[in-house]
């Protein structure tokens, strides 16, 4: 690598990309635990990768940043009760009450819901905008609860989708320096790819997560038409909206015979629950903020569309259709944001960034997207301020230690940067990033 000042670019273009697609990188560690244990929903002896404690030490180190990269926590702090009280109702009925169950809504507009192994459980505002009553709302926490009951999520953890993960180090700045595809690098800006944390359950598992999810709900109190109309509406929105709920479709997937069954289900051992309440009219009053911005989050889906087919013109245009209707939303912030930079706009790129981070400042993700493209731009200063602030959020992230290097580099501070390079080097010592540092703590005279 060229040993040049930092008043010129340190990395290759691919490599600087490669670096923006980050978020996660070396933060995660491959369980490779084994042992025996009862099966909470069976009652049969089982084997088991991870014990409770291990479930939920995994959950802790990697839900928050699939929590980041679907835009944090909604800032609608009645939502968020209201969710969290109905999931911890629900999971109070199910076979594992033990769990540290929590649940919140969170920004992402594309259509899901998705749990962690020691419970922590998120529903996207793009579905919540979809449902009509509690009762549908308890049914898909109660399907997510089931696949922390049956250890569903712990299951897919150990079989090699986080575990690859491994590689989100150097070894990923390494393979992309020969992607040519910057745009899906910048798709990715802040955080990792949506989804890229959440398992992939068969259908063996949706089945049973289904029967675990009407067995929980009807026994906290709501009519079993719940679970069937929350398959009626994800059938409906494959349909109508198939770039919205691709991602749960791969990660939940979805049949007419899950519908089949539930309607089975209601109507036989369920049908003297069926006249239950919904508590609809509770459902609406505290989502009605939520979905006065549907028309927002639909734009924001479609945007979505737009961008992972490159029509950046056609993104930017849906953005600002969802800015008009909710000026302060972070999630539309920080994609126009990635917008802009995509369409080589970098300066107005960074001024979307640090409003989103000043709109939503406890979130971390509008703080890395505002580092990253701040030191493109040569606003040193600035990019290290964020970058220290995404550090407070979501501690841990190598990267970022070698983002503060560079940062501080730019700032002529080289005694601080070389500290920075030496203790990205303790962590990561491959790949085009640990070239970089190396060279210039050789060239500054720190090693041999």
């Amino acid at each position: 690598m060229k040993q040049s000042d930092m008043t010129r670019q340190p990395l290759s273009r691919r490599q600087f990309l490669a670096l923006l697609g980050m978020g996660a990188g070396g933060l995660l560690v491959q369980p490779l635990l084994s042992g025996c244990a009862v099966d909470p929903v069976t009652g049969r002896q089982e084997f088991v990768i991870m014990s409770r404690d291990e479930e939920i030490a995994l959950d802790r180190k990697q839900s928050p940043y699939q929590f980041s990269s679907d835009y944090g926590p909604v800032q609608d702090r009645r939502l968020n009760s209201y969710i969290n009280r109905v999931g911890l109702e629900v999971a109070a009925h199910s076979h594992r009450p033990d769990m540290p169950f929590s649940f919140r809504a969170v920004n992402a507009a594309y259509i899901n819901a998705y749990a962690f192994p020691g419970g922590s459980i998120a529903a996207t505002r793009g579905i919540l905008v979809e449902l009509n009553n509690e009762a549908e709302l308890a049914a898909l926490l109660g399907h997510e609860i089931g696949h922390v009951c049956a250890r569903h999520t712990a299951e897919q953890s150990t079989k090699g989708l986080l575990a690859n993960l491994l590689v989100a180090g150097a070894a990923i700045a390494t393979s992309a320096a020969g992607y040519s595809d910057a745009a899906g690098l910048v798709q990715d800006l802040g955080g990792l790819g949506a989804g890229a944390l959440l398992a992939r359950y068969s259908r063996d598992n949706e089945r049973e997560a289904d029967a675990l999810g009407m067995e929980y709900m009807v026994r906290t109190g709501y009519t079993p038409r719940g679970m069937v109309e929350l398959m009626e509406i994800l059938l409906r929105s494959g349909r109508q909206k198939a770039s919205a709920i691709e991602l749960m479709f791969a990660t939940h997937p979805m049949s007419e015979e899950r519908l089949r069954t539930a309607e089975e289900r209601a109507r036989g051992e369920y049908a003297a629950m069926l006249s239950r309440p919904d508590h609809r009219q509770r459902y609406m009053e505290h989502t009605a903020a939520l979905r006065r911005i549907k028309p927002a989050i639909v734009a924001m889906q479609q945007a979505q569309k737009a961008f992972a087919g490159k029509k950046y013109h056609r993104a930017e245009e849906l953005l600002n259709r969802a800015l008009k209707i909710a000026p302060d939303d972070y999630a539309a912030l920080v994609m126009m944001a990635k917008c802009q930079y995509a369409m080589q706009r970098k300066q107005k790129a960074e001024r979307y960034a640090l409003r989103a981070a000043r709109v939503y400042p406890q979130e971390a993700q509008a703080h890395l997207v505002a580092g990253v493209i701040g030191i493109e731009n040569r606003n040193y200063g600035r990019a290290l301020q964020q970058l220290t602030e995404y550090d407070r959020r979501l501690p841990g992230n190598p990267e970022i230690i070698f983002l503060r290097g560079l940062a501080l580099e730019g700032m002529q501070r080289r005694q601080e940067a070389a500290r920075a390079y030496a203790d990205f080097l303790r962590r990561v010592n491959r790949g085009p990033m640990a070239r970089y540092a190396y060279n210039r703590l050789q060239t500054w005279g720190y090693v041999p």
